[in-house]
């Protein structure tokens, strides 16, 4: 893997630098905090349900608000848009310092869903404005430093927000993604470069009737074309067996026995997957149009086979690399179909494609992290992985089977 293109980019795009670095400090301060509320929540309920609860909080509120946010990242000036949302999150992330015993553990709920809801206004908006904040020739590049920063800061900060909620206590790890928000929002003040989006008012915006509108002109824009469609089912497709992300919580700290170090290790194994995910598929299946498809097909295929090994894993050390393998299809997809729909899609309408993308998969996130809580209180977490990887199988299947026009296409010519 060769570091000097992405090294390169960062030099000389000080724009893009600065969104990179906003990117890995909220990064890091949301897994800092999702690893002390997933040990808070088990520790004052000692319910499997209860916990994953937190993990649905953390994206039903999202699906629910991005409409709306696909709307206004496309009529409103992006960047105040997502400087906005960060200091807003900023303020409802002191909510968690609030859950003190059980009676309280409502309000980190509360400020779990409020982030949540922000964090809606913030991602698609990110993903809607890259193809402005750097040239088209450097769009594969920075889709794959933003896609490995996920997992970067997923792995450091699940790693360390483990350590410091064992150590510093889970206040310290609260304080930190407070604190992450207002460095994100700092750095993004300082970008200079138009952000895109309907600032100058185009006549698609100008016309548009609203968040139902938009959905329409969403869904006109998938059913025209198989290829976008595919990619804007992709991520949705991962999310029906991403329920399995609370059931490592279960396994690090029930299963193994290891408390908040081990759903840290078990975290930070994820974290480290995505990182490389997206870098390898770069390398192995390329950047152009049938390579996105091939990669995210792959990609599937690799976390459906890693994850029903898990239940069989004698050791956290075997665990983790179980997990590791599985999400390097998890950072690869997530890239890959990311690239394809800012390639495809217009800027008038990025922000609401990018939002109803969102959307869907957080919808499947959430239906899938309910089942996996559900049935792990009543079978254990074993017959909870099960029951989530069957049908992330048959999806996968599904979408292999609509994409097989595009994966015997003959090679396009985007990137070199």
């Amino acid at each position: 893997m060769r570091l000097a293109p992405y090294l390169a980019l960062l030099r000389r795009n000080p724009a893009f630098a600065r969104l990179y670095a906003a990117q890995l400090v909220s990064f890091a301060g949301d897994w800092f905090a999702t690893v002390a509320l997933l040990g808070l929540a088990l520790e004052l309920t000692g319910s499997d349900a209860a916990a994953s609860f937190v993990l649905v909080l953390q994206v039903g509120p999202f699906f629910v608000a991005s409409p709306i946010a696909g709307v206004l990242a496309d009529r409103l000036d992006r960047r105040r848009l997502m400087v906005a949302a960060d200091m807003a999150r900023a303020v409802v992330a002191l909510g968690f310092l609030l859950a003190r015993d059980p009676s309280t553990l409502w309000i980190a709920l509360v400020a779990t869903a409020g982030v949540s809801a922000l964090s809606a206004f913030f991602e698609p908006t990110s993903s809607a404005a890259l193809p402005n904040l750097v040239d088209d020739e450097d769009l594969p590049t920075a889709n794959v430093l933003l896609g490995s920063a996920w997992g970067t800061m997923l792995a450091v900060g699940a790693a360390l927000g483990g350590l410091v909620a064992a150590t510093l206590g889970r206040d310290a790890a609260f304080a930190l993604d407070a604190a992450s928000f207002a460095v994100s929002a700092l750095l993004i003040i300082g970008i200079r470069r138009s952000f895109g989006g309907a600032v100058a008012g185009s006549a698609v915006d100008r016309d548009s009737g609203g968040f139902r509108e938009s959905l329409r002109e969403t869904w006109t824009l998938a059913r025209g074309s198989r290829r976008i469609s595919a990619l804007l089912l992709a991520k949705t497709t991962f999310g029906v067996g991403t329920g399995v992300i609370f059931l490592l919580a279960v396994f690090g700290s029930r299963v193994f026995g290891a408390g908040d170090v081990g759903i840290g290790i078990l975290f930070a194994a994820r974290g480290l997957g995505a990182l490389i995910g997206p870098f390898l598929a770069r390398a192995m299946v390329g950047l152009d149009d049938r390579g996105l498809i091939v990669g995210i097909g792959a990609s599937f295929v690799g976390f459906v086979c890693a994850y029903l090994l898990l239940p069989l894993a004698p050791t956290i050390a075997v665990a983790a690399v179980l997990v590791f393998l599985g999400h390097l299809g998890g950072g690869a997809q997530w890239m890959l179909s990311s690239l394809g729909l800012q390639r495809a899609v217009p800027d008038a309408i990025r922000g609401r494609v990018f939002s109803a993308d969102y959307a869907l998969v957080t919808l499947a996130v959430a239906v899938s992290t309910l089942v996996a809580g559900a049935v792990a209180s009543a079978a254990g977490p074993a017959s909870a992985l099960y029951a989530l990887m069957v049908p992330a199988g048959l999806a996968a299947v599904a979408w292999l089977i609509w994409t097989r026009p595009l994966r015997h296409a003959e090679r396009a010519t985007l990137d070199p």
